[in-house]
């Protein structure tokens, strides 16, 4: 009986380059998303817009007299506290090089983004109808503050538009699983 034997020869690692030093990305990992500079980007823009519309609406002594701009701050709040803490851990994730492509976190991103926009859109909406009906039905913008309300609803669209690619980027992410 002819059996063939197995042997081993041992091989020598080729030696380290510098590409093998980069730290590895995988495909996943596009920009736009979590962890990502241009996701940190994206959290950037979304809160400093939010904040300014909110900062822009709650100046005004009137607004607490109308629900939709009630509802744009609140709307704009939590838009600006959600952007903050993902930015702060999109800054973490690029420090340490770390991939947010965790299903549980992505699954966390895309419904926090997916409720925090469409509450943005939502409330900018609103407070654009109401805008147009003091400032083009009732012709009444000599006693309001219609420049701050168009400027507060400009931005909090403005802030949805940035939002809004961060949802779309990681729903897509999850349903590509």
């Amino acid at each position: 009986m002819n059996v063939s034997h197995a042997s081993v020869h041992p091989v020598e690692d080729p030696p380290a380059t510098e590409v093998d030093n980069l730290p590895r990305v995988r495909m996943d990992d596009m920009e736009g998303m979590p962890g990502t500079l241009l996701g940190l980007a994206l959290r950037f823009f979304q809160f400093l817009f939010a904040a300014a519309a909110l900062c822009v609406m709650a100046t005004t002594s009137d607004f607490p007299s109308v629900t939709a701009f009630c509802y744009l701050v609140a709307a704009t709040g939590l838009q600006s506290l959600w952007s903050l803490a993902l930015a702060m851990v999109d800054v973490y994730a690029i420090m340490v090089k770390r991939s947010l492509q965790n299903r549980r976190l992505v699954s966390l991103f895309a419904i926090g983004d997916g409720v925090t926009s469409t509450l943005t859109f939502a409330a900018a909406c609103a407070s654009a109808g109401i805008t147009v009906l003091i400032d083009n039905d009732l012709n009444s913008c000599a006693q309001n503050h219609c420049v701050q309300f168009e400027t507060s609803t400009a931005l909090a669209f403005i802030s949805w538009f940035a939002a809004l690619p961060s949802f779309l980027f990681n729903f897509w992410s999850l349903a590509s699983r």
